[in-house]
């Protein structure tokens, strides 16, 4: 086949089968000053990726699916032990299969603990790899240096990238495109070797890309797209040439069919899951108009990165359709003028595909969540549109040089405003409340910035608040059952029992199989005294969330406190092995012990609490009482006097301690914890009755019979204070 002469920038023929042909070779640079400015290139992005995310180091987890990965997760807070890896293999929590994300949460819990700013730095690292990698793949593939930098510094930097690098349950996107990344390194040295190993390597690459974020799938497509432009091996229209893509589909046989196992496992995963929104609540042209939507909306937000927020919601019923066939035209408008241009500047065409086909899993065709977009989906796709405009301002420069210099300020320009907005953006994640305060501001009829804000609100212990924002997400959204959860669970904390549980149970009517609701129901009956039906909700969240260990706690203190301690001490010996550092549950299990009489386990159990939080008094106390039970009286006097130390007014705690000190004969010091003891409890007839019981061995007979007369005024069938009283010399 004859051809004409190649010049940078056009389309070739393609290669005999089998054969790669080079990219257009780079303008003559010495190799040496070639390799210093890569690396001085970057250094450069490594320190400007930092300085735009660098407040992170400081941010904490957020409510929003933090808790999910990470904060609430008992498996996640094991580190990595093979029963939490095995998990990870197995499970489908988050309507996800991927194994290989959950690892990486691990794998920070085991180094790091639940230290958020140690969390931010793996992402924030794993971003800045990312950005080096895509520079170096891009430098090898084309050649060239600055527009190679430049991508690399705007996916560094652009706003739109905040969300994947500051959200700590979005791990999953910057792992993944690592993965991504180093499959397309892998394929390019398989092609330049045609070996076994390093086919193979990418193929190990590409299936644990898939294990961090099925999002992968789609790249396959973009290994057609690098035959196309830069690598030349593929040449547009396919007329006469079909025989070349078949060969060069063959080739990528094994990674397409990679790409289809992953898509059939995720359906049925997010399916089972609820995560997939079903046609009749959400018909399909409606899903074509958002996806049009979406596209364009994306493509602004990359130009002018404004009102980003961390969620949008689906308008449904409010879709603009007329805005929608506006986009859709837009779309086929820039898809036309691509392909017309594609054969002088084919990295259009390339750009615009890679754009359009790597968001396609997430455009919302299949409609996962209740989110009309999300900047996250961005990370990828957007490296074709960054190529588009490196290549086409080098295309621009090349054809009118006098326009060389106000480009260069242009781009410059560009990523420094980026930079600012970046370092904007990522503040707004230093807490829930900073970030669902910007989404409210930034967005309209946002119910779930209006739920989250109020779990936030929450937190800090300002219920009317957040029972305010609660009402607006159900004013929003009626039927929105987590929301209605939450409120109820607010209404009890402000001690509106009875319409607390309208609402916990409303919610649980509306969505019988969310594991919290049941459990969140179970605690309001629990503090109405209907233990019962509590039990009988905390089975039903553990039914559909087994390893739910507050629910699994609650059972047993509710069985405890129905008197069947066996089922009690078998449900909270589950809980500490699901979760060995709740020490709630190791507190409730030595109560439970405690009170089957087993007092070694039960002080075991206590010491448990005191290892995890050193300043807890309950269990300081009790520990000091079984201790005071087994004889061990100056270790039970240490604890108890470690209890009243941290906290003064814990009337129990000083009782305690006077009775271990009474029956050591300290009386004196004894009966200062009595009288401490009525001064914080004075309605506690024992505290008089054990004060006037010291009085009277110290021959104070007329303060013991005030002491005596007082717990019967208290207790009036107090028999022991009445039996002393009697027999008080001089009655």
């Amino acid at each position: 086949m004859s051809r004409g002469k190649h010049h940078r920038g056009a389309s070739r023929a393609p290669s005999p089968a089998g054969q790669a042909q080079a990219p257009a070779a780079p303008p003559p640079v010495p190799p040496r000053a070639r390799i210093g400015a890569m690396a001085a290139i970057g250094v450069a992005l490594v320190i400007v990726t930092f300085a735009a995310f660098g407040g992170l180091l400081s941010s904490g987890f957020v409510n929003y699916d933090d808790p999910v990965y990470v904060t609430e997760n008992a498996h996640v807070q094991r580190g990595l032990t093979g029963e939490s890896v095995a998990w990870a293999f197995r499970t489908t929590e988050a309507a996800n299969w991927h194994p290989l994300t959950w690892l990486s949460h691990m794998l920070d819990v085991q180094l790091f603990g639940l230290e958020a700013g140690k969390h931010h730095l793996t992402s924030l690292l794993l971003h800045a790899l990312n950005t080096l990698l895509l520079f170096f793949l891009l430098v090898r593939m084309t050649g060239a240096l600055w527009r190679s930098a430049f991508v690399a510094a705007l996916f560094a930097l652009h706003p739109l990238h905040v969300q994947s690098v500051a959200w700590i349950a979005e791990r999953k996107d910057v792992l993944s495109t690592l993965l991504w990344l180093l499959t397309l390194g892998a394929w390019g040295a398989y092609l330049k070797s045609k070996k076994t190993g390093p086919y193979a390597l990418a193929m190990a690459f590409f299936a644990l890309g898939l294990m961090a974020k099925p999002m992968l799938v789609t790249l396959p497509f973009t290994l057609l797209l690098l035959d196309y432009w830069p690598l030349g091996r593929l040449v547009l229209p396919l007329r006469g040439r079909s025989g070349a893509l078949k060969e060069l589909l063959w080739e990528k046989a094994p990674l397409f069919a990679l790409s289809a196992a992953s898509c059939i496992v995720t359906a049925i995963v997010q399916r089972s899951g609820g995560a997939v929104v079903a046609l009749e609540h959400l018909g399909f042209g409606s899903r074509l108009a958002n996806a049009a939507l979406a596209y364009v909306g994306y493509l602004g937000k990359t130009l002018w990165p404004a009102s980003l927020a961390v969620f949008y919601p689906h308008p449904r019923a409010r879709l603009a359709l007329a805005a929608a066939g506006g986009a859709a035209l837009l779309l086929l408008g820039v898809t036309v003028m691509a392909f017309r241009l594609g054969k002088r500047a084919p990295f259009l065409v390339w750009g615009w595909l890679w754009y359009l086909g790597t968001l396609v899993p997430v455009i919302g065709l299949v409609q996962v969540g209740d989110h009309a977009m999300a900047d996250r989906y961005t990370y990828i796709p957007l490296i074709g549109i960054f190529v588009a405009i490196a290549w086409g301002l080098a295309a621009l420069v090349r054809e009118r040089r006098a326009l060389r210099h106000a480009v260069a300020v242009a781009a410059l320009a560009s990523l420094a405003a980026l930079f600012l907005v970046t370092r904007i953006q990522s503040g707004y994640w230093s807490d829930s409340k900073a970030l669902f305060e910007h989404a409210l501001a930034v967005t309209s009829d946002n119910y779930l910035a209006h739920n989250q804000l109020g779990v936030a609100l929450e937190g800090e212990n300002r219920h009317p608040e957040a029972v305010e924002h609660y009402r607006q997400a159900l004013r929003i959204r009626p039927n929105y059952a987590q929301a209605m959860d939450n409120l109820g669970l607010d209404l009890a904390k402000m001690n509106r029992g009875a319409e607390a549980l309208e609402y916990l149970q409303q919610a649980v009517r509306i969505n019988p199989d969310s594991a919290d609701a049941q459990y969140n129901l179970g605690i309001a009956l629990a503090a109405a005294g209907r233990l019962d039906e509590a039990v009988e909700h905390y089975r039903r969240a553990l039914g559909i969330k087994p390893d739910h260990v507050q629910a699994m706690n609650n059972l047993g203190v509710a069985l405890g406190n129905m008197d069947r301690l066996p089922e009690a001490i078998e449900c909270l010996r589950h809980a500490v092995r699901l979760q060995p550092d709740f020490a709630d549950a190791h507190y409730n299990l030595g109560l439970a012990l405690d009170d089957t009489g087993r007092l070694d386990e039960a002080v075991e159990h206590y010491r448990r609490v005191l290892g995890i939080k050193p300043d807890h008094v309950q269990a300081m106390n009790y520990l000091g009482v079984a201790l005071g039970k087994m004889n061990r009286l100056p270790e039970a006097i240490e604890c108890l006097q470690n209890a009243v130390r941290i906290h003064p007014d814990f009337a129990d705690a000083q009782y305690n301690l006077g009775l271990a000190l009474a029956y050591t004969g300290r009386l004196d010091e004894a009966a200062e914890r009595f009288r401490e003891a009525v001064r914080i409890k004075p309605d506690s007839a024992d505290a008089h009755f054990q004060l006037g019981s010291i009085l009277a061995r110290q021959r104070h007979p007329e303060e013991a019979r005030e002491q005596f007369q007082q717990a019967l005024r208290i207790a009036p069938d107090h028999a022991q204070a009445r039996a002393a009283l009697e027999h008080l010399p001089g009655k």
